[in-house]
């Protein structure tokens, strides 16, 4: 069973679409708080979340809570199975990772992502999934030159994934998509049935 981890998540709408997907994917969700909305009977209730009762959903304080909890090192040297700390930082692409029963796929908050601290003592588990990158557009219709020449500002990462340098941040995926994205590929190398 994949574990999919939230790590402080910000809104519920997206907490309740992973919530859904780890349902049918058979993954087990695991919540790290503080999380920033409620989790009440009433709550999950209100939102019509009638799948929330078939979801294995494990919730923590904290980041230390959830790493102690679940007998995860600091460092996260020598896990297996493996820590992927999903991030739009990540120098190498999510598929290009090897994904193993019980791995850990570790999403951030919608406003941050993963503490960057976690990211600089981790940089070897850090994972990025490619968005729209150049050679994906380019074609005779030129879209990304005049794009480019329309915001100038905007640089290509790696991936081709635009980057505002100015603000420091590289567009990204709803969380909800994201985590789909990861996983999905995840059951695939894992021969999830249906899957070929």
């Amino acid at each position: 069973m994949l574990n999919v981890v939230l790590v402080e998540p910000e809104i519920p709408a997206n907490t309740g679409n992973v919530g859904r997907t780890c349902v049918l994917a058979g993954a087990r969700l695991h919540l790290v708080g503080p999380l920033h909305f409620s989790l009440s009977d009433e709550a999950v209730r209100r939102a019509g979340l009638a799948y929330w009762e078939s979801l294995d959903l494990h919730v923590y304080d904290s980041w230390e809570d959830f790493v102690t909890q679940c007998g995860l090192l600091d460092d996260m040297a020598g896990l297996v199975p493996s820590v992927h700390l999903l991030t739009k930082a990540g120098s190498r692409r999510h598929s290009d990772a090897t994904y193993q029963d019980g791995d850990w796929l570790i999403f951030g908050k919608e406003s941050s992502g993963l503490d960057q601290a976690l990211l600089d003592e981790n940089q070897m588990r850090c994972e990025r999934i490619p968005m729209l990158g150049d050679d994906a557009l380019e074609g005779a219709d030129g879209w990304h030159k005049r794009f480019d020449e329309q915001h100038p500002e905007l640089e290509r990462d790696i991936c081709g994934n635009f980057v505002d340098r100015r603000a420091g941040w590289i567009t990204s995926l709803n969380l909800s998509n994201a985590v789909a994205i990861v996983l999905f590929e995840a059951l695939r190398q894992l021969d999830y049935p249906g899957m070929h």
